[in-house]
């Protein structure tokens, strides 16, 4: 067995807890282990997909109402004290969903400087990934986040959720598809993944990607 799936199992094996929600960058944990984050629209199973990764039921919060995650959500592995140097190998961030059109514009505002500020200010974030849910593909919502990330230089990669709700052709064929409209874009990492939280589908890719990335 090769050294990144040996340090996947020992990361993604052990428990995992919640340590903070920011509803503001002044709440924001000290800068010390790197980050990953998944940004998605409000409805891509995102708190699913983060469950799903590290085998814990409930951990990030679900909900049938699309847009409850409201703040930026850090979950480490359990078992440091984060002081002096027993910090956390890394943190994953549940970030706000995007494309809620029932929230109060000013709410929606609010989360938006959130989101935009940590892109551009928070030098341990190592990558953004953007779920995409299969059925749909990349909408307007989607390539406006994208092109900020791209504005932001913050490395970005495109993870298809929901695969389970298609069948494998067009999955292949969204993976050729989606790969083709972000190979222009500066910040977008090449390899689209799939994923199906449900079936457990493409999990064990993504966290090998996730600990290749921190590595960096």
């Amino acid at each position: 067995m090769n050294q990144p799936i040996d340090r996947e199992a020992a990361l993604f094996a052990r428990p995992w807890v919640f340590i903070r929600g920011v509803p503001s960058l002044k709440f924001l944990p000290p800068e010390g282990p790197p980050e990953v984050a998944f940004a998605g629209r409000s409805n891509v199973g995102k708190s699913s997909l983060i469950n799903a990764l590290i085998g814990q039921k409930g951990l990030a919060r679900t909900s049938n109402t699309p847009g409850r995650t409201q703040e930026l959500n850090y979950f480490v592995p359990d078992g440091y004290s984060g002081e002096g140097e027993d910090l956390p190998p890394m943190a994953l961030v549940d970030m706000p969903g995007y494309g809620y059109a029932q929230a109060p514009k000013q709410q929606v505002e609010q989360w938006t400087k959130l989101v935009f500020d940590y892109l551009r200010g928070r030098a341990t974030l190592k990558r953004v990934y953007v779920l995409i849910d299969a059925r749909h593909g990349i909408k307007k919502n989607d390539e406006d986040v994208l092109t900020l990330l791209d504005k932001a230089a913050v490395s970005y990669q495109i993870v298809l959720t929901k695969c389970d709700k298609i069948k494998p052709p067009a999955v292949s064929k969204l993976m050729t598809a989606t790969a083709e409209k972000i190979r222009k874009r500066p910040a977008a990492f090449p390899v689209v993944l799939w994923t199906s939280s449900e079936k457990g589908g493409g999990l064990e890719e993504l966290r090998q990607t996730i600990v290749e990335t921190i590595r960096t």
